[in-house]
């Protein structure tokens, strides 16, 4: 029987750590695969915003506006929920099968169209801030167990869930709170699990002490960065998101720039090279959560049975769907690249032309663009 279990069973709280040991319990039970505590008066809020200015002044950001809103908010996270103390962050595993090891097989398939694997299934945010909820639910109705410790438990209990949803440095917290370590491509790893899992944070009034960070252990490796189609990447965990894929086929509004264009190859939603690559996700672990499963075979989908969805059937097979806030248009857009990525086929010309002059300058451009690159594979 592990600790975790017998604090579970003998409901005995001696100190804050057992308070820890049993919400980590019960966050494994809603699906978590971990969870760490950090205080909403960490030093890292105020040093996080240093390195954002410092970001921003460079141009990274491209159409991500909101990255200089409320930097009140991102370095005083206290701010934001009224009450708060202690943040709980989480991490939920979403991989539904295993990549092979070090290999970016997605190139193997080029009519193929290549959606991140965490936006297969269900959007994720509602999954996350649903099971944030039920745990926050959960500690309510310890609260009278704990009033014996000073943890703040017999005060009015305050919650909050969140996950991508509010200014607040995400994987800087989780970093922190020892879920893992930031890698050179600026997402979380995790030595026992990879990096292939979504984070979310629960803001309490609970007062409850901070988890150690762990070290990182990327050590001379730069696969990550080699492997990016798009040199996104431009120095060890610094990212120009105005080249990343995932930024480009996700919050880029309108026309693609050139020079990217065959980079993308058939990625039409996201970009998961960089974690294919790492030597870490060989560790990586499957989900516990039915709702990452893919829905509408959007784990193996050709590219000319999406390019002729009609925008009803966008709407109607991407409900519930992050996909969705790509909006048909630009889904289209991406699509198009990747069309005229593709191997030389007159079938994907002739497809391509379906789609001229019924949606805009903008991805008219795009679908002559394919339409160019196609024939010169042809001819």
């Amino acid at each position: 029987m592990t600790s975790i279990q017998t604090h579970t069973i003998a409901n005995t709280f001696n100190d804050a750590n057992d308070v820890k040991l049993w919400i980590r319990d019960q966050a494994q039970a809603l699906g978590f695969a971990d969870c760490g505590f950090l205080s909403v008066h960490h030093p890292l809020f105020k040093e996080q915003i240093t390195h954002l200015e410092r970001w921003l002044e460079k141009g990274y950001e491209g159409d991500l506006s909101f990255m200089h809103q409320n930097h009140h908010l991102r370095a005083n996270p206290a701010a934001l929920v009224e009450g708060a103390r202690t943040i709980i962050s989480v991490r939920m595993d979403y991989l539904t099968t295993a990549p092979k090891p070090r290999t970016v097989e997605d190139d193997l398939r080029p009519n193929s169209a290549i959606i991140a694997r965490y936006a297969r299934g269900r959007d994720y945010h509602k999954i996350m801030r649903s099971r944030l909820k039920q745990l926050a639910l959960k500690i309510e109705t310890m609260l009278g167990e704990w009033q014996h410790l000073d943890i703040a438990a017999d005060d009015d209990f305050v919650f909050r869930p969140f996950s991508d949803s509010a200014p607040i440095f995400e994987r800087p917290i989780a970093d922190a709170a020892g879920l893992g370590w930031t890698g050179k491509h600026t997402l979380l790893i995790n030595k026992q699990a990879g990096s292939f899992f979504v984070l979310g944070e629960l803001f309490t009034s609970l007062a409850l002490p901070d988890d150690a960070p762990v070290r990182g252990h990327c050590g001379s490796c730069s696969a990550c960065i080699d492997i990016c189609p798009t040199n996104a990447i431009v120095a060890p965990h610094e990212l120009d998101a105005r080249a990343c894929i995932s930024y480009l086929t996700i919050e880029h509004k309108g026309s693609i720039d050139v020079k990217y264009r065959r980079a993308m190859g058939n990625r039409i939603f996201g970009c998961d090279d960089c974690q294919l690559i790492c030597p870490w996700n060989r560790y990586a672990k499957m989900t516990a959560v039915d709702d990452f499963a893919p829905r509408h075979g959007l784990d193996d989908s050709d590219l000319l049975t999406l390019w002729r969805w009609d925008e009803k059937t966008f709407l109607k097979s991407t409900e519930g769907s992050p996909i969705r806030r790509t909006g048909y248009v630009n889904f289209l857009r991406n699509i198009a690249i990747a069309l005229g990525n593709a191997p030389a086929s007159i079938e994907i010309v002739t497809a391509l032309h379906t789609h001229l002059g019924e949606h805009g300058e903008m991805l008219d451009e795009h679908i002559e663009w394919a339409i160019i690159e196609q024939q010169g594979k042809l001819s």
